[in-house]
């Protein structure tokens, strides 16, 4: 296991250095001046110009305003922004709260809805079960996510009227933004009307929480199916069963737990999907989050915000999956023996 871990945190250091050359390699390629790409710092002072310049080694050759702009990057100096000059680092600490909410929320819905889905339909494979639930999750995966987030706004929203359009919560509640979290705000929060609070913010939040999940819940609901079938079939199943365990034994007991061996290994993949989709879900429930601002940034031709916006939705991606190998590897450490032997 040791071993396993040092090569997924070398890995993982690897690959975040990529990140960062590319991200620094976007200020030379995106049209005009390149410390103004990477700084954000637009000004007509030809002295506070060269002090710029100086500080991100523009005065020097390029591995040196590589390094300076890595230095930039761990101090929290990530530049500011083209269009309203606020530091593009403190806009990344109030909006990943809300990324990282409606991420995680809708990663646990998609967990609840879709395991149980490819559970249902291993164990009643070929009847119709089966057959509703993987048409169902083949219709829900092939509707793209914008239109799906329009199709609930127009009817659970515009026609019903059950729930808010966008947001995060009522103004008139006037919860101060202080983690970027709505939900950990008006859990800090001394408002009086805290209960009427969170049925709020519970109405605001369903709608992008199940745009959201549908996704990658089906694509749990296939992966589980796939691996529930194959696990089925093996011996030690055959085995439980002829000692006489019910069926609910070796459901939960056996079938299960070996179904999650497959199933978590492609967590990551799926977490990547979400992330993107998360984006696309911002703008369309005014979300204000990293993926809403990121997209405005690109119409906008902000380019600090450009740079900054990539380089934290891939390293989130990009840790998370190391995470679940890890996580993968210590809850299996048959596989890990099996794939990672030479390793």
């Amino acid at each position: 296991m040791t071993r396993y871990l040092l090569r997924q945190l070398s890995l993982l250091l690897v690959t975040l250095f990529l990140l960062t050359v590319l991200s620094f390699s976007l200020g030379y390629w995106f049209p005009g001046d390149a410390l103004v790409n990477l700084s954000g710092v637009q000004t007509l002072d030809s002295a506070l110009y060269q002090q710029v310049a100086s500080s991100r080694g523009f005065d020097s050759n390029i591995l040196v305003q590589y390094f300076r702009y890595l230095s930039h990057l761990l101090q929290g100096d990530w530049g500011v922004s083209l269009q309203d000059g606020t530091p593009v680092w403190n806009e990344v600490k109030a909006r990943f709260p809300a990324t990282m909410e409606l991420a995680v929320l809708a990663s646990i819905l998609a967990l609840m809805l879709g395991i149980p889905m490819g559970i249902i339909s291993a164990l009643n494979l070929g009847r119709w079960p089966d057959r509703f639930l993987m048409g169902l999750s083949l219709s829900a995966y092939s509707i793209p996510v914008f239109w799906l987030a329009q199709l609930f706004i127009l009817v659970f929203a515009v026609n019903l009227q059950w729930f808010p359009i966008a947001g995060q919560i009522n103004p008139l509640y006037n919860i101060e933004p202080v983690t970027g979290s709505i939900v950990l705000d008006l859990a800090r929060a001394d408002h009086p009307a805290k209960s009427a609070a969170l049925v709020d913010v519970l109405r605001h939040l369903l709608l992008p929480l199940l745009v959201l999940a549908v996704m990658p819940a089906t694509l749990l609901a296939r992966l589980t199916r796939a691996a529930m079938h194959d696990v089925l079939r093996r011996n030690y199943i055959k085995s439980a069963r002829a000692k006489g365990l019910t069926a609910s034994q070796v459901i939960f007991k056996h079938a299960v737990p070996n179904t999650m061996q497959s199933v978590t290994r492609d967590l990551g993949v799926i977490f990547s999907f979400l992330i993107t989709n998360t984006m696309i879900t911002e703008v369309i429930f005014s979300w204000p989050g990293l993926g809403s601002w990121l997209i405005r940034s690109i119409y906008e031709r902000d380019y600090p915000v450009m740079q900054a916006g990539l380089l934290t939705l891939a390293a989130l991606i990009l840790l998370v999956n190391v995470l679940l190998n890890l996580l993968h590897a210590w809850r299996y450490p048959q596989i890990r023996q099996e794939l990672y032997a030479n390793a």
